[in-house]
């Protein structure tokens, strides 16, 4: 028998792959990342060896609810096994020829029309008759069977053949016999069937009992990658509401976005009623809903609207919209398998998320609002739905509606959902009369969008809309946050955000009143532009305003202008203020206030006793909780762990708050975490990457007049060249940050740089300017700001000591100072120091305790160029052996240990990382350095590494 060129088929051909699956010598499928299925491949493995492709053939039905991902399985199978050299014929049940016999069987052997000559002639005829090839009378059905598997195994003794059908419900029962008759008795040949349908639709292949595997819909990490794949644009709340909404389902979770309301920016909403475009959830569903009674139909609509399915509601509503309809009439619904009652939960649940979308989209628009209406009246002790419902009822600007929104929105806001503040106050501005409040609440929304949700692109419409409606709007504080934040965020400078910040706040008519959450929010953006313009004339106006608010300041903004603006010579005033702000963060759930307590505590080091809170900010970010916030968490998180020796942990929170800047566009937030990577690297030795990162803060900063992100670029290569031994280029850059003998005013970084610029000075025979620098910091009472500040104001009066003796007493003050030893690399280079002087005053035996316990902790810590210089110092003292401990590559810290354990027992890094509230990149980073410590190079090897036998050390 003569085959034509496969290529050519329409039916059977070996289309140019969308993505290729590749079984080299393994049931594994090896794909390129951008095209694949997602979340599949486990199903297409297993669905693979059933069929049994290439080998001795298999029959397979593929089974799952509307819109689960059959289509896009068969035709990743079909594209695995044309790589692997099978040919296969396709065939599709389609609605309108379901009455038209042998349609299906025509799609399927339509390329073969020159093969059939090759058949004996009763199979010949038989089939070109039925295929519609040739007239005649119709053939008995039996031939045409036995004529297609004669065909089939014919064909498959030139290559292994797959014959797919889709949608097999509506394959015309002729052709779905005889593919029934032909898969069930294709054995020993490399002959394969696949077919996929519905659960409860009937054909003659689920009558032949035919094996059947069940497609389930997506797990949620899967349904988040796919949604965030396809939808990159959707703000990460909208994201997690639409992958719930959506209960896995493929369809769903790439329709629904789509179904996002026209008028609204995918960016700002949630999963509004869904109103899908075109006739893809009708031709799914609306056929079954509109042969419903008309009374059914309309309580499904309530349970659309209404959202959750409490059945004690719907009822309380029907009565309310007195129509005709009750729960009574859920009957005919249920039984058309559309819903589904709880009745453990008094709980209705629509049984595909399309068929909710398909009863919307049945509704009119008149009966959408009275259901709206209904809900209202019953929904009064719930202001925020009632508040919604009362908006999607309304027909024209009603004063009192806007108002219930905008106070609906408040609650909103004070449980952490910006984005859904966001949204409300964009329905309650649609809802306002022409005037001012329409702009004042489009405002207050454009805010949120800047300073919370991450949603900046959406910021600037708003903010132009709201221009439209109230042109004097440049008194508007919240207009004027925003358009600080865009400022900042793009390419303006910190003055102009400034002065449009400082008109609004002088020239609105708050009058000062510190309750007035527009004032206060607007002097917090303020205090950040000013922190990051870094100059006393900024901060004046700010200073102004806060003695001005009555009845007083809120206590975390008045802590604010005190410890965030100049923290060397204020910061000790605000202690009490920050006492009793740290003590409410074991309770307090507002994400807003948890980030305004962390940057009040940055710079007096309280930064471990905001810790717990910010995880759960950050655990809140991860879920799809606003962007800003989420910054805001790491950020801090990061600081504490660079102060704390974590610098593990910081450098992957470092890249995942990159990640997020990049994916919001928050570009001014990314210094700081361009600085941690600076920073460590600074004190590991890597030269390079250092430079580079504060290379990109300064190019970003210094033409913006950010001079706060400046200095801490210029501190990290302080830091670089102390580590190199450059002190005159480590003083060049810690006296660019604060001069010799100041602590500059209004220069927070200043006090992370006093050692660095006392050591430089000493050591480039600065001696004046050392001295003078350690009187400044004595005037200021540094010591007093925390315990850190305490070590190292000590240690740099000690490095300014002439008299030996002098100098090796402040250095054991320093040393001795209670909890120092938290802040682990401040506190070994004090050790190195203190064992330098003993060794140089010829204390040389007691030199060696500090050395070594300074090495170790360098070595802990990967700081290179300092464990070098403590290891030439222990060997100048006459040590033979670099520290008491075990080397490092056979030492563990006890958080390794930990991870090192968990990853042992099976855990995945995303488990670990829950578990100890890290992130999973800096679990993997840790793993990174567990692995050669232990000396293995797999997960696998871990429960040996670790057993009892295994000779580690612990550090703890």
């Amino acid at each position: 028998m003569t085959v034509p060129d496969h290529r050519a088929w329409p039916g059977g051909s070996r289309m140019t792959p969308w993505k290729r699956f590749v079984a080299a010598g393994t049931d594994s499928f090896e794909h390129d990342e951008a095209d694949a299925l997602i979340g599949r491949d486990t199903d297409l493995q297993r669905i693979r060896s059933l069929l049994g492709v290439g080998g001795g053939g298999g029959a397979l039905l593929l089974s799952g609810e509307a819109g689960v991902g059959k289509t896009a399985v068969l035709h990743a199978l079909a594209e695995a096994a044309a790589a692997d050299g099978a040919r296969v014929l396709r065939a599709v049940g389609v609605e309108f020829e379901a009455d038209c016999s042998y349609s299906g069987l025509n799609q399927v052997l339509f390329p073969f029309q020159e093969v059939l000559a090759d058949l004996e002639a009763g199979y010949r005829d038989a089939l070109r008759v039925a295929l519609g090839f040739e007239s005649g009378s119709p053939p008995e059905k039996l031939v045409v069977s036995e004529a297609v598997l004669v065909l089939l195994q014919t064909l498959a003794t030139e290559e292994p053949l797959l014959v797919i059908v889709d949608d097999l419900p509506w394959i015309d029962r002729a052709s779905a016999a005889v593919l029934g008759f032909v898969a069930r008795r294709a054995t020993g040949v490399p002959v394969s069937f696949l077919a996929a349908s519905r659960p409860g639709s009937h054909s003659l292949y689920e009558g032949g009992a035919l094996p059947t595997y069940q497609l389930r819909p997506l797990n949620g990490e899967a349904a988040a990658h796919l949604v965030g794949t396809r939808f990159p644009g959707l703000a990460g709340s909208v994201r997690q509401r639409l992958v719930s909404a959506a209960g896995g389902n493929p369809l769903a979770l790439l329709e629904l976005p789509r179904a996002l309301r026209t008028t609204q920016s995918p960016a700002l909403d949630g999963v509004p009623v869904l109103r899908p475009p075109g006739r893809r959830p009708d031709v799914l569903f609306g056929s079954r809903v509109a042969g419903l009674p008309r009374p059914s139909q309309r309580l499904l609509l309530l349970a659309a609207l209404e959202g959750s399915g409490d059945l004690d509601v719907l009822q309380a509503a029907s009565r309310q919209a007195d129509d005709g309809y009750g729960l009574d009439d859920l009957a005919p619904a249920e039984r058309q398998q559309l819903v589904q009652v709880d009745r453990s939960t008094r709980r209705l649940r629509f049984r595909h998320p399309l068929i909710r979308s398909a009863v919307v989209e049945r509704s009119t628009s008149g009966e959408r609002r009275a259901v709206h209406g209904a809900l209202a009246q019953v929904l009064v002790d719930q202001p925020e739905r009632q508040a919604w419902h009362l908006g999607e009822a309304a027909v024209e600007p009603d004063e009192v509606v806007a108002a219930l929104l905008e106070q609906a929105a408040r609650l909103t806001m004070r449980r952490g959902d910006a984005n859904g503040s966001m949204r409300t106050l964009i329905r309650s501005a649609a809802l306002t009369p022409q005037g001012p409040d329409r702009g004042r609440r489009l405002a207050e929304a454009a805010y949120i969008g800047a300073e919370s949700s991450g949603t900046l692109p959406s910021v600037q419409r708003l903010l132009d809309d709201a221009r439209r409606v109230a042109p004097d709007l440049n008194r508007s504080l919240h207009s004027a946050a925003a358009a600080a934040l865009l400022i900042l965020n793009s390419d303006g400078d910190v003055d102009t955000a400034h002065r449009l910040l400082v008109g609004a706040v002088e020239t609105g008519a708050h009058g000062y009143d510190a309750h007035d959450t527009a004032l206060i929010d607007a002097l917090h953006i303020l205090a950040l532009v000013c922190f990051f313009g870094a100059r006393h004339e900024l901060w004046k106006p700010f200073y102004h305003a806060l003695e001005r608010l009555t009845p007083k300041p809120p206590p975390f903004l008045s802590a604010l202008g005190k410890t965030f603006s100049d923290p060397a010579h204020t910061g000790i005033a605000a202690s009490r203020e920050l006492d009793g702000l740290l003590a409410e963060l074991t309770e307090e759930t507002d994400p807003v206030q948890i980030n305004r307590t962390g940057t009040a505590a940055l710079y007096l080091d309280r930064l471990s006793e905001v810790r717990e809170a910010e995880w759960r900010v950050v655990r809140m970010g991860r879920e799809g909780g606003p962007a800003r916030w989420y910054l805001s968490g790491l950020t801090h998180l990061c600081l504490d762990d660079y102060l704390t020796g974590m610098w593990d942990e910081a450098l992957g929170l470092a890249d995942e708050g990159l990640q997020v800047c990049e994916d919001h566009g928050y570009r001014a937030f990314a210094w700081h975490f361009l600085y941690i990577q600076a920073i460590v690297r600074a004190a590991r030795g890597e030269a390079d990457g250092s430079q580079a990162m504060a290379g990109r803060i300064i190019h970003w900063a210094l033409p913006r007049g950010a001079h706060c992100a400046a200095h801490y670029a210029r501190h990290a290569a302080t830091l670089e060249a102390l580590g190199r031994c450059d002190f005159s280029s480590a003083y060049r850059h810690a006296n660019a940050i604060s001069p010799a003998g100041t602590l500059a005013s209004h220069v927070p970084h200043a006090l992370w740089v006093t050692m660095d610029l006392v050591e430089a000075a000493v050591r480039t025979n600065r001696h004046t300017e050392a001295a003078a620098h350690v009187h400044a910091m004595r005037e200021a009472g540094t010591a007093d700001l925390s315990l850190r500040h305490a070590l190292l104001t000590q240690a740099s009066a000690a490095w300014c000591a002439t008299d030996d003796d002098e100098a090796l007493r402040l250095f054991a003050q320093a040393l001795a100072v209670p909890g120092a030893d938290r802040w682990l690399f401040d506190f070994a280079r004090v050790q190195l120091a203190y064992g330098e002087r003993l060794r140089r005053a010829r204390a040389t035996a007691e030199s060696r305790g500090p050395l070594s316990a300074a090495l170790a902790t360098f070595e802990h810590l990967q700081a290179r160029p300092w464990a070098e210089r403590a290891e030439k110092e222990l060997r100048a003292a006459g040590s033979s052996k670099r520290h008491s401990g075990t080397s490092r590559e056979r030492t563990l810290t006890s958080q390794e240990r930990e991870i090192a354990q968990l990853a042992a027992r099976g855990l995945t890094n995303k488990q670990i990382a829950e578990r100890l509230f890290l992130s999973h990149r800096t679990v993997g980073a840790h793993l990174y350095q567990i692995y050669p410590k232990l000396g293995i190079t797999s997960r696998g090897m871990l429960r040996d590494a670790l057993g009892p036998q295994s000779p580690l050390e612990i550090q703890q």
